[in-house]
């Protein structure tokens, strides 16, 4: 749930303040969009930004860079699918543009009426060129508003970096972002976002991360043992996960902490019987997770070092496990109980009181809650009675329910995307324990991984 550490921007060039005409129309675009889901659902739109009219944007292929054209044709690709998958955006097909020799590289070059005609009907057009330089590539990009074709383009930068396919796709999630951030209503894009999960395929489990879109997946330990449940801190620099390591010669669940920047585990203290399921607090000082170490299963919290632990929950005859903060305030965690004689989701403030259980319409067994971005909604994976483990999203405040799976094989362990709009998980869909990502709302189903099996995905914060 955070930031790529190793990010860095681009070099940009901004063109002269933007005018005030052009902010409020961008505006006006923004909250003039129609609901296209049923007042009753109204609030999964309001809290997602899902099930709005989508903005109708053509992408014709950004030119060059010359003798580099899998480059180039590398760069449209990622740029396409990101912009597709933002849930925000109507991709027109490019079966219907204007013939190719009449597709804009340049602001001089754009004729609004060949993209706004049909059966085109684009409010929004990206477009421009890729560059050979010296020391790199040069992406220049530009996007304008088709129903207001004598204004300055929204959006003029350029992007620079290496000539290589890993750039390429960096620079190509860079302007994808921007293009959603800016026709977002200012909620950041997900592209540079990564996602941490754990991998059988070397053989035991073990940490693994890879870009948001299952590109770039790589090995971060070689534990020999198992490393599972890793959560993101907030500032992308640490993940904490669950390992097995000796306590007095004992080995049992503990807490590791992988740091991305060293590219090695820190110190984290060990304790008596099992401790697992780690939960980073919103500002990153804080780790919660389960123990057994004074009786029972247990909620404890702790500094990020291991520091000053507290016991939250007391039910020594219960199992209390998967605590996550409210990401929004930091004042409340959702748990998982049995105290109630099968697996159930309860609330409670960041200090432990004032526990209260969400009732839910039906029996069963409920795990893996994980919290939106903006706190007004929590998902999680139910089995109903005579059913299968299939995922759900609540409204906190109203109690309302959206299934998003059903049947399609076991599928368990949500997380969120940073922009609320997006969900990871792992499902036994396609026959063994892979990693998914659907948008909010069920659709939009992508496969990220293949070999091995593949489970705990947990996105990262930014």
């Amino acid at each position: 749930m955070t930031s790529d550490a190793n990010r860095h921007g681009p070099t940009i060039r901004r063109r002269r303040g933007v005018p005030w005409a052009r902010t409020l129309w961008l505006a006006v675009l923004i909250l003039c969009l129609l609901p296209v889901r049923p007042a009753a659902q109204d609030w999964f739109r309001t809290g997602t930004g899902l099930g709005v009219k989508k903005i109708r944007l053509a992408l014709p292929d950004f030119s060059g860079p010359g003798p580099n054209s899998s480059l180039g044709a590398l760069f449209n690709q990622v740029l396409w699918n990101d912009l597709e998958y933002s849930g925000i955006l109507e991709m027109v097909s490019k079966s219907f543009y204007p013939l190719p020799a009449s597709w804009p590289t340049a602001p001089s070059q754009l004729q609004p009426t060949a993209w706004t005609a049909a059966p085109v009907a684009a409010q929004m057009i990206l477009y421009g060129s890729l560059t050979q330089q010296q020391n790199g590539l040069e992406v220049h990009a530009w996007m304008n508003d088709l129903g207001n074709p004598g204004a300055a383009p929204v959006l003029a930068k350029i992007y620079r970096g290496a000539a290589d396919p890993q750039a390429v796709r960096r620079l190509a999630h860079e302007l994808a972002d921007d293009v959603v951030q800016l026709l977002s209503g200012g909620v950041p894009g997900i592209a540079q976002t990564r996602i941490a999960f754990t991998s059988t395929r070397s053989g035991r489990p073990e940490l693994w991360v890879m870009d948001y879109d299952g590109a770039n997946q790589q090995q971060l330990t070689h534990l020999g043992t198992a490393a599972l449940t890793p959560r993101w801190s907030p500032d992308g620099t640490l993940i904490a996960f669950t390992c097995f390591e000796p306590y007095r010669g004992v080995l049992s669940a503990q807490i590791c902490i992988y740091s991305l920047l060293a590219h090695r585990l820190l110190h984290f203290p060990r304790f008596a019987g099992t401790t697992s399921s780690p939960a980073w607090s919103p500002d990153g000082r804080q780790l919660a997770f389960m123990g057994t170490a004074l009786g029972g299963t247990q909620i404890f919290v702790s500094d990020a070092s291991g520091g000053h632990r507290r016991q939250l929950t007391f039910v020594p005859r219960a199992v209390n496990t998967s605590p996550m903060w409210n990401p929004r305030t930091g004042q409340q965690m959702v748990f998982v109980s049995d105290r109630g004689g099968s697996p159930q989701l309860y609330l409670m403030n960041a200090d432990g009181s004032n526990v209260v259980k969400i009732d839910l319409p039906d029996m069963g067994y409920v795990i893996d809650p994980a919290w939106s971005p903006n706190g007004q909604l929590l998902a999680f994976s139910w089995r109903r009675p005579g059913g299968n483990y299939d995922l759900y999203v609540m409204d906190l405040a109203t109690r309302q329910l959206l299934e998003l799976t059903r049947d399609a094989g076991r599928n368990e362990r949500p997380s969120w995307a940073p922009d609320g709009r997006h969900l990871v998980f792992e499902s036994t869909r396609s026959g063994s324990r892979q990693i998914w990502t659907m948008l909010a709302d069920g659709s939009g189903l992508r496969q990220l991984t293949t070999g091995g099996e593949n489970f705990s995905p947990n996105w990262s914060w930014h």
